[in-house]
């Protein structure tokens, strides 16, 4: 366990700031952002030179220098020294949030393991502004991201969210939209609702509302650019399955389940604390009554 207190002044540390940037109009960037962009002793950037742009823009001079999925692992030690030097870093990706479909977690987590603060701030996020015009319920939602690019193993995870009733979303590159709604409608059928949102915040921002159906068809009619986030609507009637004998039953049914079905007591708790990816504590203390 560990507890941040953000802004200690006792902190002999720097702090790391996660800082989001536009998705795409300039004018969504908030005053806290832009000071810390401009306070900051560095300037962790995705790449750096789409980044400059943004810096030239609102007059920022603080120097850069690049983290991204492929330099992570000479780039975060160098960073976490700079951080316990005292220094101040900002980390941006190329648009929206850090670390969300983007590089930045994996630097988190080596500051939290440092004890080093680490500073989010609110801004730009493009599944959650496609979300609030879908027209789709946006409570609750469940973020996927970005598919498989391998066409089989893309059919796969579609086919593992098919029973989710939670609206779901996705992001995707334009020459990849229509492969992706194909699939996307082969799993989860014609009817399913969704929307396809598009350029957001841009001068060609455009939402498609409609079945799979007509997403599919419209995408198979119109010539695709830009950016997209598609919005799909759970499933309202998900599928039981019949042959699962653990269907419905309780955490402490379910460990007396695979005892009679010849495991030991352990096992059977380990058993059970693996298929709902729990620690095997957790259900033994539940199924021994133990507070």
């Amino acid at each position: 366990m560990e507890t941040q207190k953000s802004f200690d002044t006792l902190s002999e540390y720097g702090i790391l700031y996660l800082v989001p940037t536009p998705i795409g109009n300039l004018d969504d960037m908030t005053f806290r952002a832009v000071k810390i962009l401009q306070s900051a002793d560095l300037i962790a950037a995705e790449d750096t030179r789409n980044t400059q742009k943004l810096l030239n823009h609102f007059d920022v001079q603080t120097k850069q220098i690049s983290f991204h999925e492929h330099n992570t692992a000479e780039r975060i030690p160098e960073l976490i020294s700079k951080l316990k030097q005292g220094l101040t870093i900002a980390q941006v990706s190329d648009a929206g949030m850090p670390s969300i479909s983007d590089p930045g977690h994996e630097l988190v987590v080596a500051c939290i393991e440092q004890h080093i603060n680490v500073v989010p701030l609110p801004g730009a996020n493009a599944g959650i502004t496609a979300l609030i015009a879908s027209g789709l319920s946006p409570q609750p939602f469940y973020f996927y991201g970005f598919l498989s690019r391998k066409p089989k193993e893309q059919r796969e995870e579609i086919d593992d969210l098919r029973n989710k009733p939670e609206t779901m979303i996705f992001y995707e590159a334009p020459h990849r939209l229509k492969k992706t709604l194909k699939n996307l409608l082969t799993q989860l059928g014609g009817d399913r609702q969704g929307a396809l949102c598009r350029e957001l915040t841009k001068k060609h921002e455009e939402f498609i509302r409609g079945t799979l159906d007509q997403l599919n068809e419209w995408a198979n009619s119109t010539e695709i650019r830009g950016e997209f986030v598609i919005i799909i609507s759970g499933n309202d009637q998900p599928d039981v399955d019949a042959e699962d004998p653990l269907q419905g039953l309780t955490i402490d049914q379910q460990v007396d389940f695979y005892i009679e079905n010849g495991l030991p007591v352990n096992e059977a708790i380990k058993k059970v604390a693996k298929d709902h990816n729990l620690k095997k504590q957790v259900i033994y203390n539940q199924y021994h009554d133990i507070k």
